[in-house]
């Protein structure tokens, strides 16, 4: 009796997985194959300058605390990418094999070396590699790089994973998607945390990093380039105890990704159970404020654009974003000493920017909004709604973030006309994107990334872009006024600002929907038409 052949190993062929789910889906469409080219470029091009500018810090004072900061931050960066991205990569669902008949142990092995195909990987490698050159001095040091390039590049992929399979049926779920769709808030923040970061040094010096580093260079993967500089200082023990502490993280990191998957393997999904609670807090918040509300359609409106804030992910990433960054600029800026309290008014500004394209943001479902308008009266009414939800938040936010600007750069006396500034600059966001949202409506694609459904480009752009010119140009008398308090040495009446402004940005305001309203009335059908394309 024959024996039965052995089962090929799972490890090819989940490489040969990856690399054919990658060539399908280049051959989708011309568009997503001239995204992932120029992604790839560009990812290696900074990648390359990285590797020559690692290798340049050869022999330099921090050299040491560069790479070692620099690893800490790509560990990152590869932990929190598949919570923001978790269909960037379809094999980090592991839910598509669980069915198969796998053991955990093989399925880990597998998936481990698959990982190892693709941009970031490579990426790692660079940043590693240039490490170890610019650390290694000596025989010893440059064995030891050797290793702490394999170990940085694994223990890198295994925490991506290891985080991916935890959380996979949360991120596939709704909350999940929630929480990509948020990631252009981490990008935001981090971009401004970044520039923050980079003038501080500009003036300090790297010799702040140190204390940092001294810390993160016992940190894994940080710790296995760390090994490479004490093994080239002679701290022998030092470096095998940190090659020890990288080793051991990733013998962690893979017991615990194999646990995660023999998890999804054997117990039921109650995900969706535990992402459908936190709903009621949505009715709770809404029912709250029920009592605060107008009565009659008013107050409906308005409760429903709350809760579209509140469970939209879309509607929700664009409100984060714009608190987000309507804060950071002037806070910041006034914490390096280069800011105004004029700059204040971005918050007002970009909280506004949400009233445009409001009818887009209801999509599809739209067309129930549009059988309850009849008249411009109807159409008055359902804008003003919107209006009032929008400036119920807006209006002390952004008094709140120009009272603050003004406590950090000490200038009281300008609080009065900054306010005013914002108050009017908010009326005329609100006019102008009443008018854009009756004039140029495009849809937003409830699934993915896209804030514009193809073919809308141009009217995105000339809605938000064009209102944005037009509420500037509104703003013009109160700035005008502003101008000729400070020319004709009236300071002591520019308090006057703050009431002109809050009654300049109402009027204005109500003035916007008020002739925008007649034409939502005429122009439902095309309106329903344009925002139901996505």
């Amino acid at each position: 009796m024959t024996a039965p052949a052995p089962a090929p190993a799972i490890t090819p062929v989940l490489v040969r997985l990856k690399l054919s789910l990658l060539r399908n889906g280049l051959r989708q469409s011309a568009g997503r194959r001239a995204a992932y080219l120029a992604s790839a470029v560009l990812a290696l091009l900074v990648a390359a300058l990285q590797f020559l500018g690692l290798i340049a810090l050869r022999g330099t004072a921090h050299a040491a605390t560069v790479c070692v900061l620099l690893a800490g931050v790509l560990a990152l960066g590869w932990a929190v990418m598949p919570l923001f991205f978790p269909s960037g990569d379809e094999t980090l669902d592991p839910t598509r094999l669980v069915m198969l008949p796998l053991r955990p142990r093989d399925l880990v092995r597998g998936l481990l070396v698959a990982s190892l195909v693709g941009i970031g990987p490579l990426f790692t490698l660079c940043l590693a590699l240039g490490a170890a050159i610019a650390l290694a001095h000596g025989a010893a040091a440059a064995a030891t790089g050797v290793l702490a390039c394999a170990l940085t590049l694994l223990v890198c992929v295994a925490l991506a994973r290891a985080v991916a399979a935890a959380n996979i049926r949360l991120l596939t779920s709704r909350r999940g998607r929630d929480l990509a769709v948020l990631s252009g808030l981490v990008i935001a923040v981090g971009a401004q945390a970044v520039n923050f970061g980079a003038q501080h040094l500009g003036s300090a010096g790297l010799g702040t990093l140190d204390p940092a580093a001294a810390v993160v260079r016992w940190l894994p993967p940080a710790s296995a380039l760390g090994a490479i500089d004490s093994v080239s200082e002679g701290a022998y023990a030092a470096g095998a105890a940190q090659l020890a502490l990288a080793a051991a993280a990733l013998a962690a990191l893979l017991a615990f990704w194999q646990h995660s998957l023999t998890r999804l393997m054997t117990a039921p999904d109650g995900s969706t159970l535990a992402a459908a609670a936190p709903e009621k807090d949505a009715s709770r918040l809404t029912g709250a404020l029920g009592g605060l509300l107008p009565a009659g359609r008013t107050g409906t409106v308005m409760a429903r654009g709350l809760r579209y804030m509140w469970r939209d992910p879309k509607t929700k990433a664009a409100w984060v974003t714009s608190l987000a960054i309507g804060l950071i600029v002037p806070v910041l800026n006034a914490l390096q000493g280069t800011g105004s309290v004029y700059l204040a008014c971005f918050a007002a500004g970009m909280l506004g920017i949400l009233m445009y394209n409001q009818f887009g943001q209801d999509t599809s479902a739209f067309w129930m909004v549009a059988m309850t308008i009849s008249s411009p009266r109807d159409a008055y009414v359902e804008l003003r709604g919107r209006a009032l939800a929008l400036t119920l938040i807006t209006l002390p936010y952004a008094t709140l973030v120009t009272v603050l600007t003004t406590a950090l750069l000490g200038d009281w006396p300008v609080l009065p006309e900054a306010l005013g500034l914002s108050f009017a600059l908010l009326g005329a966001m609100l006019a102008t994107g009443a008018w854009a949202s009756a004039r140029f409506p495009y849809s937003i694609p409830q699934e993915g990334y896209k804030n514009v459904a193809p073919g809308q480009a141009g009217l995105a752009w000339l809605s938000v872009f064009g209102g944005m010119v037009a509420a500037a140009l509104l703003c013009a008398p109160v700035l005008a006024l502003t101008i000729w308090l400070h020319a004709s040495d009236a300071a002591s009446w520019t308090w006057l600002l703050l009431p002109v402004g809050a009654a300049y940005g109402w009027a204005i305001a109500e003035a916007g929907t008020r002739l925008a309203a007649p034409r939502v009335a005429d122009r439902l059908p095309e309106i329903l038409t344009a925002v139901s394309r996505g």
